[in-house]
């Protein structure tokens, strides 16, 4: 048999639209209590009181997760309002296309910051506490881009390459801690992040909507603890 996840708490950055926000509502359906992490604060004040109304508790933090101070202070105050994460999940994520000559060195860094310095701020702001219960979930929400680099996605491939190379070895860091690392690669979402405000009905034959995803991180966490998917690439059944 799988475990319970109710009465958990759990951390979402990226929380307040798509994936993040599919999530946040999935967890708190299985009574999970939810810390929302992400720049837009009304948008993370409505999906905070969808939550509340779902009744299990939620709370928000305003932050800019490529700034180490700001995720320091959001994590205290998410920690003093909320309770410790006992389930991280690293969603936030840009991107911009172009080839590799077309994108601006500023756009590059920018991505860098927010793709990978950012998951690896809230990640080790997160984890002192998951090692001391000897115990805890993190999930990286990479990218089909972070296994196969595609033309035109050099920036944001490179950088989810690198959440692979780093989750691989946080990985190998923390199982002595009974905490599990799970790095989900999936292709096209029907999200604001792929389609930007070309989000139509017709998305949903097509591609993987955010809520699928949700139900699938929710199956992942009840696994049994002595057991997890350390990887997995979703796609779309029939994309064309």
């Amino acid at each position: 048999m799988g475990q319970s996840i109710k009465g958990k708490i759990a951390y979402i950055t990226g929380a307040s639209s798509g994936i993040g926000k599919a999530t946040a509502i999935e967890l708190a359906k299985q009574g999970v209590n939810i810390g929302l992490l992400a720049r837009s604060e009304q948008k993370l004040k409505d999906v905070s009181e969808r939550i509340q109304n779902l009744g299990v508790s939620s709370q928000y933090q305003v932050v800019d997760i490529s700034d180490e101070t700001q995720v320091d202070n959001a994590i205290t105050q998410l920690e003093g309002l909320l309770g410790k994460a006992d389930i991280l999940i690293n969603n936030a994520g840009i991107s911009t296309y172009g080839n590799v000559d077309e994108v601006t060195s500023a756009e590059w860094k920018q991505i860098f910051h927010v793709n990978v310095f950012g998951t690896y701020h809230v990640t080790r702001r997160v984890l002192p506490h998951m090692k001391e219960k000897n115990q805890g979930d993190i999930i990286m929400i990479s990218s089909s881009n972070g296994l196969k680099g595609t033309a035109g996605s050099t920036a944001y491939s490179g950088s989810k390459f690198a959440i692979q190379g780093m989750a691989e070895a946080l990985m190998q860091e923390v199982r002595p801690n009974n905490i599990r690392v799970f790095t989900m690669n999936p292709s096209l979402v029907a999200t604001e992040l792929v389609f930007g405000n070309d989000l139509s009905e017709k998305n949903e034959d097509k591609f993987m909507q955010p809520e699928d995803l949700a139900e699938y991180i929710v199956s992942q966490l009840k696994l049994h603890p002595r057991i997890f998917i350390k990887q997995s690439l979703q796609w779309a059944t029939n994309p064309f």
